[in-house]
C-alpha cells in the first residue's frame, strides 16, 4: 500500500512540477511587459522575451512579409492572370454600360453633375463672343491691309486670268447693244445732243449731213469696227489690268466705306444659334449620339484598356512593392502594437498549442515522478 501511495504522490508532484514549468515558460515569453528592477538592479528575465526582442520580432516579420508571403510572383499568380484580366473586362464593361454609355442621364444631367450649371447659355455667350471677336479682327485687318496682302495668291492669280475674258465679255456685250434697234437709237440721241449744244455750228452740220438719223446709220458701223478692233481689245485689257492692279493695292477699308457690318454680325450670331441648337443637343442621352459605343467599349475600348493596364501594372509590381516597403509597414505596425495586443494575436492564434503543451509538461511531469517512484522503491 506504501509502494502505490508513494509512486502516487511522486506522480502527482511530477506532474503539477511539469505542468507549472511549462505554464510559466509559456507566460514569460510575454510577460512581464516590461523590465522591473529593484532600485537600479534590473530583475533577470524581465521584460519577458517577446517584449524584450519586440524590434527583431518586428524586422523579422517584415522581411519574412515582403521575402515569403507578399512576393512579387505570388501577386502576379493570383491577380494578374488571363482568368482575372477577363473579370476586370467584364467588370469594367458592366459598370460602363449601366452607369453611363446606356443610361437614361442627359449630356446636361452629366454636366450637372460636375458642377457646369447652365452651360447652354454660357456656350451660346461664348460663340457670340467669338462672333465679335472675328469680326473686329477682320475689320482690324481691313483698315491696314490690301487686298493684295487679303487674298490668297491663287485667288489673285485666277482674277488676273480673268482679265481678257472680261473684255471679252464687256466689249461682245458693247457690239450687240450697238446693233440693236435701241443702240441705234442711242447713237441717234447722243448726236442730237451733241449738235444741239454746238449752236449755229450744229445747225450748219445738221444742214449738210440731213437727218440725225442718216448720221448714225453711218457711225453706228464705225462704233462697231472699233469695238471689234485687235487694238481696242489690247487696249481695254492694259485698262482693266492696270486698274486691277491699283485696286489690288488699296486698303480693303476704302471698298467698304460706310458698310454697316452690324446686321450681318445679327445675322450671323442668330443663324449659329440655330444651327448649333446646344440647348437641344444637350437634352439628348450619350447612346443617342453613339449608340454604337456600348458595342464599341465592350469590343474594342474596354479589352484594350485592361490588357495594356495588367500588362504595366505586371511590369512596374516589383517596382511599387519596394517603394512601398512592406516590410516597414508591418515593423512600424508590429512597434506600435501594445505588448498585451501581441500577446493576444499569438494566444489566440496558438491558445490550444500552449494548452496541451502544458498538459504534456505535466503528463511528462508524472510519467518521470513513477519511474523515479519505480527507481527509489527498487533500490531501497
Amino acid at each position: 500500500m506504501s509502494f502505490l501511495w508513494t509512486i502516487t504522490f511522486m506522480a502527482i508532484v511530477g506532474a503539477a512540477i511539469g505542468a507549472v514549468t511549462n505554464h510559466l515558460a509559456i507566460q514569460m515569453l510575454f510577460r512581464p511587459h516590461e523590465a522591473k528592477y529593484i532600485g537600479s538592479y534590473r530583475v533577470p528575465f524581465t521584460p519577458g522575451l517577446i517584449p524584450k526582442r519586440r524590434d527583431e520580432l518586428a524586422k523579422q516579420l517584415g522581411n519574412t512579409v515582403i521575402q515569403h508571403l507578399l512576393t512579387p510572383d505570388i501577386f502576379k499568380k493570383k491577380y494578374f492572370n488571363t482568368s482575372m484580366e477577363a473579370k476586370a473586362t467584364r467588370f469594367l464593361t458592366q459598370q460602363l454600360n449601366s452607369k453611363i454609355l446606356l443610361s437614361d442621364k442627359t449630356i446636361s444631367d452629366w454636366l450637372k453633375l460636375g458642377g457646369l450649371d447652365n452651360i447652354a447659355s454660357v456656350a451660346n455667350e461664348k460663340v457670340e463672343e467669338q462672333v465679335d471677336v472675328q469680326f473686329k479682327t477682320i475689320r482690324a485687318r481691313f483698315q491696314h491691309e490690301t487686298i493684295r496682302q487679303l487674298a490668297p495668291a491663287d485667288w489673285q492669280l485666277k482674277a488676273d486670268s480673268k482679265v481678257k475674258e472680261i473684255v471679252e465679255y464687256v466689249l461682245l456685250k458693247g457690239e450687240d447693244f450697238f446693233e440693236s434697234e435701241e443702240g441705234k437709237m442711242t447713237v441717234k440721241n447722243l448726236i442730237d445732243d451733241f449738235l444741239s449744244t454746238k449752236g449755229t455750228l450744229g445747225s450748219m452740220v445738221q444742214m449738210f449731213v440731213g437727218e440725225s438719223s442718216s448720221l448714225a446709220g453711218k457711225v453706228q458701223p464705225e462704233i462697231l469696227k472699233f469695238l471689234r478692233s485687235q487694238g481696242t481689245k489690247n487696249m481695254m485689257e492694259n485698262i482693266v489690268r492696270n486698274e486691277w492692279e491699283k485696286l489690288k493695292d488699296r486698303p480693303v477699308v476704302e471698298m467698304m466705306d460706310g458698310f454697316n457690318f452690324d446686321p450681318i454680325i445679327v445675322n450671323v450670331k442668330s443663324y449659329l444659334t440655330n444651327q448649333l441648337a446646344i440647348e437641344d443637343r444637350l437634352n439628348h442621352s450619350l447612346v443617342h449620339y453613339f449608340p454604337e459605343a456600348a458595342e464599341w467599349t465592350q469590343t474594342q475600348l474596354v479589352p484594350k484598356l485592361t490588357s495594356f493596364a495588367f500588362r504595366e501594372a505586371e511590369e512596374k509590381l516589383e517596382e511599387v512593392l519596394r517603394k512601398m516597403k512592406l516590410e516597414d509597414m508591418v515593423k512600424e505596425q508590429v512597434d506600435s502594437f501594445p505588448v498585451s495586443r501581441l500577446e493576444e494575436i499569438v494566444l489566440g492564434i496558438s491558445k490550444r498549442e500552449f494548452k496541451m503543451i502544458t498538459i504534456l509538461g505535466g503528463f511528462l511531469g508524472g510519467l518521470i515522478g513513477i519511474i523515479q517512484g519505480l527507481i527509489v522503491f527498487f533500490t531501497s
